[in-house]
């Protein structure tokens, strides 16, 4: 799966190798669940719309899961020469931005699994490289810059996934009377910290608008673990 990746897979002997490749049955994939989600995607599916047979994908791809993977690596694409701006912080933002962008164009991405081997497919590697090298300034040592990346790609996913999930809610509306029901089985003595905000339709609104999304919110989170990495840096920094 990963020389597929990297393109250094050879065709097979026999088959339609003029007519398929890896990288049509991958488009081909992706067009399905961009359409119709991610269950939609079968190996026979796939083959249908490309006009063959489900065996002849079995010639390239050898499991769904094969070809998954190879989805959600080809989803992920940082655009050609990705430039970061300065400083640390501001790339570190843009950078999660990247991802935001990808993401929110394949959402399906995010309910694939992701197994260690996928880390060592091209756009996998540059998407990581590229968080690196937003954190080339910091006082961090690899270890702890690889462990920066997996947080804020994971905060960045499931702020995504939330987005998401919310935008198909049908709009909730609670009326006054609601709320005052609401009130007499949340009281503060069994929600002393949760009350007073849920009361105030601060705990559970409408979904978000498309314009907006959780951008307040992702915001707030996003800044928050910037500020734990530059505190870390200047520990460091300082005991050094």
């Amino acid at each position: 799966m990963v020389a597929i990746a990297w393109g250094m897979a050879v065709a097979p002997s026999r088959g339609p190798r003029r007519e398929l490749s890896h990288e049509k049955i991958v488009e081909a994939g992706i067009e399905i669940a961009d359409r119709d989600g991610l269950a939609a995607v079968t190996m026979q599916r796939v083959a249908e719309s490309l006009g063959f047979t489900t065996m002849a994908l079995y010639r390239y791809v050898s499991t769904k899961d094969e070809l998954l993977d190879l989805m959600r690596d080809a989803a992920i694409a940082v655009p050609p020469r990705q430039k970061l701006p300065q400083p640390w912080r501001e790339a570190l933002r843009a950078w999660c931005q990247v991802m935001r962008e990808c993401y929110r164009a394949h959402p399906w991405v995010l309910a694939i699994p992701r197994r260690q081997e996928v880390l060592l497919m091209p756009n996998a590697v540059a998407l990581v490289d590229l968080g690196l090298q937003a954190m080339a300034e910091l006082a961090l040592d690899e270890e702890q810059k690889m462990a920066a990346v997996l947080t804020l790609s994971t905060y960045v996913g499931a702020m995504v996934g939330l987005e998401g999930e919310l935008a198909v809610e049908p709009d909730a509306e609670y009326t006054a009377e609601a709320f005052a029901a609401l009130g007499e089985v949340i009281t503060p003595e069994r929600f002393p910290a949760l009350r007073s905000m849920l009361l105030a339709g601060e705990y559970v609104g409408g979904p978000p608008s498309p314009e907006q999304g959780l951008e307040a919110e992702l915001e707030f989170g996003l800044e928050r673990i910037l500020d734990g990495l530059e505190r870390l840096d200047r520990e460091l920094r300082e005991s050094s």
